[in-house]
């Protein structure tokens, strides 16, 4: 029944702000239209006697005479319009009064009526939190997990389960802090130092700091073999400038790791790239006819790796292009095949190495 009151006390309430400017009348600038007259005239004799006195000059005294003159005038035309409200104007008020008293709840009621629930029992937030479920909203299920931990700072369990989800929002700060809560608050753990490096790492755009390497050094101490701590040690080699560490140490990682695990893949690309980059900067020092040799001598490396089978659109692209920039078109051509071969299932590798077709005037070759 309160719902119920509400609604009629706020039905009043808008019916009382629509009728309130229709039950308001003009009101007359003066009760009596004569006195208003009687103090026009009063106010032109003051202008005379302050003119013979000398207190206002000649314009001055004119211009106050027209300006009372005309109020003289509006209130004498006041005198003959009717001092009261006409019947018809007064009809119509009480028509748009009865009007308004009537539609405004009938509108109000088929509006809830047609798009409101009134059959069903309000559910406070408590008790949607309470009855969560697999089904339910993530947003408040993460709402729940943040109340409950501010509720309870040394729940461990708490931290270690929403750390990561902070770190998949991209919220490295806060993923930092639930890491280290999370720590702080239970017994070491290699994944959660892990985790507290890698916040750290990516809260500072990419670089591992020093105390994202504390926390991944703690991890390797509490399990030489996790993945992730090793990882992220190999990369701050390779920051620090020592490329031929970080390469080893990421060949240890794939040494340790199942075949089939998945940051084997983004490993062996950042070999790759390590290597390659490493490949450059030595190949550079090289004079002109050994550079030459040396860059066929890669590309032809490439070449025999991708022949064997496999291989992805950037390093089918690498070679393509190697094989047109150093002239050999029919070898670039043959390599433009190959790839559209082995990437057929894949539309936008196709599209791509089109688009590398036409860049590098490739297009006699047909897919």
């Amino acid at each position: 029944m309160m719902i119920w009151a509400i609604f009629a006390v706020m039905t009043g309430a808008a019916i009382f702000a629509l009728l309130w400017p229709l039950s308001r009348a003009s009101v007359p600038r003066f009760a009596d239209t004569a006195d208003a007259r009687s103090l026009y005239r009063s106010q032109l004799g003051e202008i005379d006697r302050d003119l013979a006195r000398g207190l206002i000059a000649a314009e001055e005294a004119d211009a106050a005479r027209a300006e009372a003159g005309r109020r003289l005038l509006r209130a004498a035309g006041d005198e003959v319009s009717p001092a009261g409200e006409t019947e018809p104007s007064l009809r119509r008020r009480r028509a748009s009064s009865a009007l308004m008293l009537s539609l405004v709840p009938l509108l109000a009621l088929l509006v809830y009526g047609t798009y409101g629930s009134p059959d069903t029992p309000d559910q406070p937030l408590a008790a949607r939190l309470a009855k969560a479920g697999p089904q339910q909203d993530f947003a408040i299920i993460f709402a729940r997990m943040e109340a409950h931990l501010a509720a309870n700072p040394t729940d461990m369990k708490g931290w270690s389960l929403i750390a990561p989800i902070y770190l998949r929002q991209g919220r490295y700060d806060d993923a930092a802090n639930a890491f280290a809560s999370a720590l702080r608050y239970g017994k070491p753990d290699a994944e959660l130092f892990s985790g507290l490096g890698e916040a750290r790492t990516l809260a500072a755009e990419g670089v591992v700091t020093a105390a994202a390497r504390e926390a991944f050094a703690e991890a390797v101490k509490l399990d030489p073999k996790t993945p992730r701590a090793r990882y992220y040690l190999a990369l701050a080699k390779e920051q620090d400038g020592d490329t031929e560490g970080a390469i080893a140490l990421l060949n240890e990682l794939l040494a340790d790791s199942p075949t089939d695990a998945p940051w084997t893949a983004p490993v062996r690309d950042r070999i790759a790239r390590m290597e390659a980059a490493g490949n450059r900067d030595a190949i550079a020092a090289l004079p002109d006819a050994e550079r030459q040799q040396a860059i066929k001598g890669m590309v032809e490396g490439l070449a025999e790796r991708l022949k064997a089978g496999g291989g992805t659109l950037a390093e089918w692209s690498r070679l393509i292009r190697a094989r047109a920039v150093l002239g050999d078109k029919p070898q670039a051509l043959q390599a433009l095949k190959t790839a559209r071969e082995r990437l057929a299932q894949d539309a936008s590798a196709l599209a791509a190495i089109d688009a590398l077709a036409d860049e590098l005037a490739l297009k006699e070759v047909k897919p």
